[in-house]
């Protein structure tokens, strides 16, 4: 059954959302970087959604609407060249068959269980409570009437990043189980045995995705498209609170800074390992140049 827009009438009941009245919007993160310039070109030759204007101070985002429309609200698609979808009010049939089509245009494709166990959700509907769109108790109740795409983009752009970081967390929970056996044999007091490329490469995976977390996105600080808009800006603080996105790039350091020393122990065990073959090809060279001197003195005084 479609699901129409919803008006609060008092704040007990913008507490108490009925599934009846509620709306959907769900992110997912399903690559590392979209082509949206190939994406334009697909849609337009798909002609199921077309492209709506955005502010021109935002950057690597397609916002496009469906074509053909089921109800009185409109379905829309909020997509981020980093690689990650948002889905407003579009049912889940309609959101497999998005997510299918994305695929021809991704870089770096994520797996699909991966996916689909990191994506998020948040319920929505349409008040004229307090005449202001806001975020109460994680559910974003939207102005009835002077909502604007500018304010769905804040929400999308907070879950947008949410679900990327939920895949970094993922990809870092992978990395440690790949090094849990270095912890065993440490505890045990065994010896470490890891190829020379197998160490270099995990270090790139580990500071591969610290850069990532730190450099490449916005986990640490608010996009710059906010400072001079206070209202868009706390829509996406709240909406970042809400999805504990400090928090979790707090513990994310933490973990891998522990996984740094691990990895420079790995380093500091292979560069003593280099250094004992060393040693030993240089006590062999001399115990090769001792077998000559042995030799020459016998011929010398045979």
């Amino acid at each position: 059954m479609q699901r129409k827009r919803s008006v609060v009438t008092d704040e007990a009941s913008a507490q108490q959302p009925t599934e009846e009245t509620d709306m959907e919007v769900v992110a997912y993160s399903t690559a590392e970087e979209y082509s949206l310039e190939g994406l334009v070109r697909g849609l337009q030759e798909q002609n199921l959604y077309h492209p709506s204007a955005m502010s021109e101070d935002v950057h690597d985002v397609l916002h496009v609407a469906a074509r053909y429309t089921l109800g009185a609200e409109p379905r829309e698609i909020y997509l981020f060249r980093e690689g990650t979808v948002v889905f407003w009010n579009v049912p889940e049939l309609e959101r497999r068959s998005v997510l299918d089509f994305l695929r021809q245009f991704e870089e770096g494709s994520y797996d699909s269980a991966t996916v689909e166990e990191e994506s998020d959700s948040m319920p929505y509907s349409y008040t004229e409570v307090f005449n202001k769109t806001r975020l109460v108790n994680g559910r974003i109740l939207l102005n009835m009437e002077g909502s604007t795409d500018l304010e769905k983009y804040a929400f999308s752009n907070a879950m947008a990043l949410s679900v990327k970081l939920g895949i970094w967390e993922s990809a870092l929970e992978t990395y440690i189980d790949s090094i849990k056996h270095v912890t065993e044999e440490l505890r045990k007091g065994g010896r470490i045995i890891m190829k020379k490329e197998e160490v270099l490469k995990k270090n790139g995976e580990l500071f591969g995705l610290r850069h990532l977390i730190n450099l490449s996105s916005d986990c640490l600080d608010t996009p710059d498209f906010y400072w001079d808009k206070d209202n868009l800006e706390s829509l996406y603080q709240k909406t970042c609170n809400h999805l504990n996105i400090a928090k979790r790039t707090r513990v994310m350091n933490e973990k891998l800074n522990h996984c740094v020393e691990l990895a420079d122990l790995l380093t500091s065990n292979l560069q003593d390992q280099h250094h004992v073959r060393l040693e030993w090809m240089i006590i062999a060279l001399i115990m090769v140049e001792v077998g000559f001197e042995v030799v020459h003195f016998l011929e010398r005084y045979t």
